[in-house]
C-alpha cells in the first residue's frame, strides 16, 4: 500500500479527513438500520466498509450520497456540514457513488456515459435546448481522463453493452473519478468479475488513492480488502463494532467483528 503524500496530511502528520460522519442514525419504521455510526474518510486512503448482509453498509452510503436522509447525526465535508444534501448537491460537492448496477446507459459510448447529465454544449449565448453538443470535445476529455487513470478500452466509440464486465466497471469507476475531487464510494466493484478483471479494478482503486482521492470500498472479499485497503471499519446490525488496519495479523479479528464472534480469551 502507498503512503499518503505530504500535501494530503495535516500539520501533525495525520492524513487529512475529507468526510466525517458522526452519530448517524436511520430508522425504517421499527427497523433500526443505523444506530449512532461514526465514520471518517481521509484523503489519499482506501477505507474498507465491511459487514454482513443487513449490517447497514448500503444504508450508510446512501445517506452519505443523499439518497436517504439521516434521522439523527451529522455529515461533514472538509469540516462543512452537508447533512440533508440532495444527491445532486452531494455530487456537485465532489462525492461520487458507484453502485453494483453501475447505472450505465448500455446503448451509449463511454464518452456519452461520462457526460450524461453534464453534456458540453454551445454556443453559450443560445438557450440550453438549442445548443449543439460538443461531441469531439467530450470524446477528447474522456480519452484524457481514461489515460490519466491508465484505463484501456478497445473502442471508445462502441456502446458499453459490447464491453466486458471489467471494462464496464472501469468506465463506471472512471466516470465517478472524472467528476470528483473528494470521495469515491464503490459498492462491491468486483462483484461477478473474474480474477483478471478484478485485478484491473483494484489497480484503478490504487490509482485513485494515489491521486489523493478518498475511497470508500464496500466489499465482501477479504483478499481484496487486504490488497488495497488502508483501514477497515466493520458494521454489525447497524452499529460500528470495530476498526483496524487490514493485515494478516488483524484478519481474524476483523472477520470476528463481521460474524459477531466473541473475542478470543486473553
Amino acid at each position: 500500500m502507498t503512503s499518503t503524500s505530504p500535501e494530503l496530511r495535516s500539520q501533525d502528520g495525520a492524513a487529512r479527513t475529507v468526510l466525517s460522519v458522526r452519530g448517524a442514525a436511520k430508522r425504517f419504521g421499527a427497523v433500526v438500520a443505523l444506530d449512532g455510526v461514526d465514520l471518517e474518510v481521509r484523503r489519499g486512503e482506501v477505507l474498507a466498509l465491511l459487514g454482513d448482509n443487513g449490517a447497514g453498509k448500503s444504508t450508510l452510503i446512501k445517506c452519505i450520497s443523499g439518497v436517504h436522509r439521516l434521522d439523527e447525526g451529522t455529515i461533514e465535508l472538509d469540516g462543512r456540514p452537508i447533512t440533508g444534501a440532495t444527491p445532486t448537491q452531494v455530487r456537485s460537492l465532489g462525492i461520487e457513488t458507484v453502485y453494483q448496477d453501475l447505472a450505465l446507459f448500455d446503448n451509449l459510448s463511454p464518452a456519452a456515459n461520462f457526460f450524461a447529465g453534464r453534456e458540453s454544449a454551445g454556443p453559450a449565448w443560445l438557450p440550453m435546448g438549442l445548443r449543439f453538443l460538443r461531441h469531439r470535445g467530450m470524446a477528447a476529455e474522456t480519452r484524457r481522463l481514461l489515460d490519466r487513470l491508465q484505463v484501456t478500452l478497445p473502442d471508445l466509440d462502441a456502446p458499453v453493452a459490447l464491453m466486458s464486465g471489467g471494462q464496464r466497471q472501469a468506465v463506471a469507476v472512471a466516470r465517478a473519478a472524472a467528476f470528483t475531487s473528494n470521495v469515491v464510494i464503490l459498492d462491491e466493484p468486483t462483484a461477478a468479475l473474474g480474477l483478471r478483471e478484478s485485478a484491473r479494478v483494484l489497480d484503478l482503486i490504487r490509482r485513485l488513492r494515489d491521486q489523493g482521492t478518498g475511497v470508500v470500498l464496500v466489499s465482501h472479499s477479504m483478499d481484496q480488502v487486504l490488497a488495497v485497503a488502508d483501514r477497515a471499519v466493520v458494521l454489525r446490525r447497524g452499529r460500528r463494532v470495530g476498526e483496524a488496519a487490514p493485515s494478516q495479523e488483524t484478519l481474524q479479528q476483523i472477520v470476528g467483528w463481521i460474524v459477531g464472534a466473541p473475542p478470543a480469551p486473553a
